[in-house]
């Protein structure tokens, strides 16, 4: 690679050839260039190295596929969900609906009725009479596919045949990939959409001399589909959007340009290119995400599982439901039990008290104890009376509305539910709930005593009902409400649940509900149900409804995992995770990639980072290291797979939630792209061009016509087998053989812990604990 000092002495300026000559020229062009176009169709090694490289990716996925037969890992979520889809029961899941609706149709293909409900992992497939390799069998013939987009998407790109098999060769043997698309699961789907999104727009890019012809939207609709596919699987598909959306945007930059190569657009040209991304990247993908949402509400109209996350309005929506059925409408003076929507718990009180001191030193009011408590007990019954007592003449008979004022009587003590000014034990900026006498609670602390009843979704004064109201009780003075967690208080409480008045009223976590009303006699007219219809709701009420639910859930999932992990581990291969074991074969399905692969790829990572930054420091100096068109290539192609790599990746870092190996799995992908492409950019390999190849004779010609001028004739851009010939190809060869060899060998070595066979002595296990992966049998 030769080094040129800038600002050198400048070239001179070409005449002007005659107008004959230069048609001539023209056309000659025209032909070389339908004949390159030709011969590079044809190229029979590349289309022979797909074939092979395809058939090797279905070998891998599918060979014994029907191991284990019993249920793995997380296939205990997505296959209960293809069978609640095949029961039509609502559920409710944090990932969009696409993936899994995949899964229920394959079993309606396969005639599977939805029985079984993958309750628990190590069930039996077998003894359950579940079609579980059809399931599996969709997953692997997507990752199948994955690894031949891969090899199209560098062999589109422009790239030699070694780069094109070492990108592709480290997906088809990479172990993760692998693991992941054999089991039901939803990663496979989301690959193989993110790299189909990828394909696509380089197709599209490749078409960018010839805009608004028909392939021209047909690979930018196809690039919005697959995008719609990746955010309507999973919702980090959003980072595969954010990768095009950043090459489309720079596309748009270029575009606008006055002094673009392909000559100025007009304002309204600009327009119409702007408006053409906006409706293939962005209108489409929306309006095929919301589609899938309509699916999934149209095949679940049965009342499920999913019922508890919705509102009492969504779930009148869904037939059976058990808590419009057994709706009752509340009066004044019933005795009520009431439980928290997420907790389950029961408000509940007892005469204990609250210590003088807690453990940091705060002092209590030293009240009675109100409490949560998980079961059902007297001390859970709260009887519901009025502010303003109505005449002795029609004292029942009222109905508690939404808004009204109210006051809770504890009936086996006889209190009344307050919140004051005073820290709650576990939160100092929450109040404490507590319950004081009749004569203090008519007295100075009434209005310490009152409450607002405040039901979700109501509309104006609606009833309030046991079981379908979902409400907040406000406290009326301070505007706190009522609120509890999972933390359990110390002993002096007895292990039981906080109650603390909530700052944050908004907050989602502060519903209850009315679970029963004991006062009420079994044979009373008000017992008695009546037939209710199926209401109708809007789709967008309800896809606004689920979004948020989707939403706040996904970010409650902080809890701890003993096989998550944190994304700096992901790059490093540092830890995996068990999915499966089986005590009497020593057989384990544990989720790895190929540690071999994962090094490379990372390392070429930073190669990456430290090219582009010797680059950019060389430029400062005035040196050209690169020729303008290798840092083109360089910065553009290789470049945009490195972006893919860390919108993927990156953003793993701001998020709080629990994170899992296969969350890398997409920037893996990329990771592998880069790797091809950065390996043929180290031998100095230009890639295959179609534009402006002019042939040696022909840039003769050109410089008879110049040779007033003196211009120099345009010249040829050769393929890169053809410019380096036979020594540098073979270079390029032996080092991707290399690479290959030790990424098969990885991979091979692991077999075992990715196909769950066979079964490992502990010698064997220890042999495979490189960084101390916490795998079973070591012993």
């Amino acid at each position: 690679m030769s080094v040129r000092q800038r600002g050198g002495q400048a070239t001179k300026k070409a005449g002007s050839p005659s107008q004959s000559s230069l048609e001539n020229v023209q056309d000659e062009l025209q032909g070389l260039q339908q004949s390159t176009k030709s011969a590079i169709s044809s190229e029979w090694d590349y289309k022979l190295a797909l074939l092979i490289i395809t058939t090797i990716a279905f070998i891998t996925r599918f060979w014994g596929i029907n191991h284990p037969n019993e249920v793995v890992f997380d296939e205990v979520h997505f296959g209960k969900f293809a069978s609640y889809y095949l029961q039509r029961t609502y559920f409710f899941d944090v990932h969009p609906p696409f993936g899994k609706l995949l899964f229920a149709l394959m079993g309606w293909f396969v005639g599977y009725d939805g029985h079984f409900h993958f309750d628990n992992i190590g069930d039996s497939y077998i003894k359950n009479n579940v079609p579980y390799v059809a399931f599996r069998a969709m997953p692997a013939l997507l990752g199948a596919l994955t690894v031949p987009t891969v090899f199209l998407i560098m062999w589109e790109s422009g790239y030699s045949l070694p780069a094109a098999i070492v990108a592709s060769g480290l997906v088809l043997f990479d172990n993760a990939h692998i693991g992941q698309t054999r089991l039901i699961l939803l990663d496979a789907t989301l690959v193989f959409a993110m790299s189909v999104s990828v394909l696509s727009y380089v197709r599209f890019y490749k078409m960018r001399h010839d805009p608004f012809d028909r392939k021209w939207w047909k690979w930018l609709l196809l690039t919005g589909v697959a995008l719609s596919c990746v955010i309507s699987t999973k919702y980090v598909g959003v980072f595969t959007f954010f990768t095009i959306g950043s090459a489309v945007a720079l596309d748009l930059w270029g575009l606008l340009d006055i002094n673009r190569k392909g000559g100025a657009l007009s304002l309204p040209q600009f327009g119409k290119h702007f408006a053409a991304r906006v409706t293939g990247l962005i209108v489409v993908p929306f309006l095929f995400y919301l589609f899938w949402f309509q699916v999934h509400f149209a095949i679940l109209y049965r009342s499920g599982p999913g019922d508890d996350f919705m509102s009492p309005e969504f779930q009148e929506t869904l037939s059976d439901n058990i808590m419009t059925a057994n709706s009752v409408g509340i009066d004044y003076f019933d005795s009520i039990t009431m439980r928290h929507k997420e907790t389950k718990t029961y408000l509940h009180s007892h005469p204990d008290r609250y210590p003088l001191r807690y453990e940091d030193g705060r002092v209590s009011s030293q009240g009675q104890q109100v409490t949560g408590y998980p079961f059902n007990d007297t001390n859970n019954h709260w009887q519901i009376l009025p502010v303003q007592p109505f005449p002795e003449d029609k004292l029942l008979g009222h109905r508690v509305k939404s808004g009204d004022l109210i006051k809770l009587r504890h009936i086996v003590t006889d209190t009344y539910l307050l919140s004051h000014d005073v820290a709650s034990p576990y939160y100092p900026t929450n109040q404490e709930f507590t319950t004081i006498p009749l004569e203090q609670a008519d007295g100075d602390r009434f209005n310490d005593t009152l409450f607002e009843l405040r039901i979700e979704g109501a509309k104006g004064k609606s009833d309030f009902k046991s079981m379908s109201s979902h409400f907040k009780l406000i406290h009326h003075p301070t505007k706190v409400a009522m609120w509890t967690h999972t933390s359990p208080l110390p002993d002096w409480a007895y292990k039981q649940a906080e109650i603390n008045g909530n700052k944050n009223v908004q907050q989602t976590s502060n519903i209850w509900y009315v679970d029963e009303i004991p006062s009420i006699p079994a044979d009373s007219e008000r017992s008695k149900k009546e037939p209710r219809k199926i209401k109708h709701v809007p789709f967008l009420k309800k896809y606004f409804e689920l979004q948020r639910a989707i939403f706040f859930h996904n970010n409650a999932l902080t809890s701890s995992h003993p096989y998550s992990s944190q994304p700096i581990h992901w790059p490093f291969l540092l830890r995996g995770v068990s999915f499966w074991t089986q005590n009497d074969t020593r057989q384990q399905i544990y989720f790895l990639g190929n540690p071999v692969g994962w090094w490379i790829a990372s390392s070429l990572l930073a190669v990456f980072a430290g090219i582009v930054g010797a680059d950019q420091l060389s430029q400062r100096r005035g040196v050209d290291s690169l020729d303008e068109r290798t840092r083109s290539r360089f910065y553009n192609s290789t470049g945009f797979f490195f972006l893919a790599w860390a919108a993927h990746y990156l953003p793993f870092y701001l998020m709080g939630r629990q994170l899992f190996l296969h969350h890398y799995l997409p920037a893996h992908l990329a990771s592998a792209l880069v790797t091809g492409a950065l390996l043929e950019f180290i031998f100095n390999l230009d890639p295959v061009a179609l534009e402006e190849n002019v042939d040696a004779k022909l840039a003769g010609k050109v410089g008879n016509a110049n040779k007033k001028g003196g211009g120099p004739g345009t010249k040829r851009v050769v393929p890169a087998k053809e410019r380096i010939g036979g020594n540098g190809m073979l270079a390029l060869w032996g080092a991707a053989g290399v690479v290959m060899t030790l990424v098969i060998w990885g991979w091979y070595f692991f077999l075992p812990l990715t196909y769950g066979k066979p079964g490992l002595s502990a010698a064997e296990v220890v042999r495979r604990k490189w960084l101390g992966y916490d795998l079973h049998f070591a012993k």
